[in-house]
């Protein structure tokens, strides 16, 4: 199922939810449950070692760091008393099974890396997601439910693991090269997996009661506000858009400057415009000018052509669209003014995925349960619960990032937002079951 056709029944699902009112009431009169947070920050701490080079964490999907930090997250399924599978798409996956046959709740996250990245984006998700498995059993705690724990596989890359369990590989370059020097098909076998089988493994909507993940903000709106939790709203689209500004290579001393053609001194411009034209406007919408280059990238000549990229997101898809027709008006008003010409392609475009109202409410619900201050908010990141969304109810757990710093070797969340993330996971997954 693609995301727009997911998107014109998220109404419909709001009202039609077996996730009812009168279930989520008898589910906030739940006791309240703790985990055991110490656990997962000695893991992480442990972890950390794991693909450490002078640059920063490099976990890349299907490096022999990555297979080596899977191996550390295998023997800690295997430490909390869980059976790990490897699907054709070479996530890891354990169930607990329930009391009753119902669809899974399923939790987890992702211990790949971006190069000269942190500790802390996926892998907090993960072991807290093992720790509430673990911490259920050792307190006796059986669920309704079967409980699914996942380790996604290559989500940096893509959210390559996640897309193929929903079966939503069309944008799938399996022959293409991922960050390691692997393409995707030889990565996934590394891994484990098959990409032959990997049609067969594809989940159908409503298979799993619903998807919870845990994960640090990668951003500085909890540290700011000084609250613990941030229950998401959704995860924003975006569309990528690659802007090509066309003007005419001249002699930097010989050409007048009435006379130029000057392809940099219009991308300056625009991305200038860009940004003034997105803080114009009430929101949380950004748009980030990331990529720019030059020719003839030469001292002493004028830029005849720069190629630059607009990274644009928000929650409203119908926002994003209009920032992006915006965006090609401004092209040609400066285009028109400098004697150049501006060329716009689409590279990338996905659509916001929306955390499931009631899901959210049983998440605030678990905060409050703790003592925890919380606010919604959005991701401005892409994660494994977006395509999750398309299959089943979502929602995330958001805990501070010490100075908003994530994709960096100075990525830091502190121990007890660590802990706190995973007592509201727990509470959250068992006040989920009742629903």
């Amino acid at each position: 199922m693609h995301r727009r056709d997911w998107l014109k029944s998220a109404a419909a699902i709001a009202v039609a939810s077996p996730l009812a009112g009168p279930a989520l009431r008898a589910a906030q009169g739940q006791r309240t449950l703790r985990a055991n947070g110490a656990r997962v920050n000695a893991q992480l701490a442990r972890f950390d070692a794991i693909g450490r080079t002078p640059g920063g964490i490099n976990r890349v999907a299907y490096s022999d760091a990555d297979l080596a930090g899977r191996a550390f997250t295998l023997a800690l399924f295997r430490e909390a008393g869980l059976t790990p599978q490897l699907d054709a798409a070479g996530n890891i996956i354990a169930r607990v099974e329930g009391r009753e046959a119902l669809p899974p709740i399923i939790i987890g996250s992702h211990v790949d890396s971006v190069t000269d990245g942190g500790n802390y984006d996926g892998p907090v998700g993960s072991f807290a997601a093992i720790e509430v498995a673990r911490s259920l059993r050792e307190q006796g705690i059986r669920l309704r439910h079967p409980l699914d724990v996942v380790v996604w596989a290559n989500e940096e890359g893509g959210t390559i693991g996640s897309k193929c369990y929903i079966g939503a590989t069309e944008s799938i370059a399996f022959d293409g090269t991922a960050r390691s020097g692997f393409t995707q098909r030889e990565g996934i076998a590394r891994l484990g997996g098959d990409v032959a089988r990997v049609p067969a493994m594809a989940k159908p909507k409503g298979s799993a009661h619903c998807y919870l993940e845990l994960h640090i903000e990668q951003s500085a709106s909890l540290e700011r506000t000084g609250r613990s939790i941030g229950t998401v709203q959704g995860i924003v689209g975006l569309t990528w858009l690659e802007v090509t500004i066309t003007g005419f290579a001249n002699h930097a001393g010989a050409t007048p400057m009435d006379q130029r053609q000057d392809a940099m001194l219009a991308a300056a411009r625009f991305t200038v415009a860009v940004n003034e034209a997105v803080r114009a406007e009430p929101g949380r919408q950004v748009a980030t000018v990331g990529r720019i280059n030059a020719t003839p990238n030469t001292t002493n000549v004028v830029a005849g052509s720069v190629v630059l990229t607009v990274d644009l997101r928000d929650l409203d898809d119908a926002k994003v669209a209009r920032f992006a027709a915006r965006f090609r008006e401004i092209g040609a008003e400066i285009g028109r003014s400098t004697s150049t010409t501006f060329a716009f392609r689409e590279l990338v475009t996905s659509k916001a995925a929306l955390a499931e109202s009631r899901i959210m409410d049983v998440i605030d619900a678990s905060a409050d349960a703790l003592g925890l201050t919380h606010q919604r908010m959005p991701s401005g990141a892409g994660h494994d619960a977006q395509e999750l969304a398309l299959i089943c109810p979502m929602g995330m757990i958001f805990v501070p990032s010490v100075g908003g710093i994530s994709h960096s070797p100075r990525e830091f969340t502190k121990p007890g937002d660590v802990a706190n993330g995973v007592n509201v996971l727990m509470n959250a997954v068992h006040r989920a079951d009742a629903l």
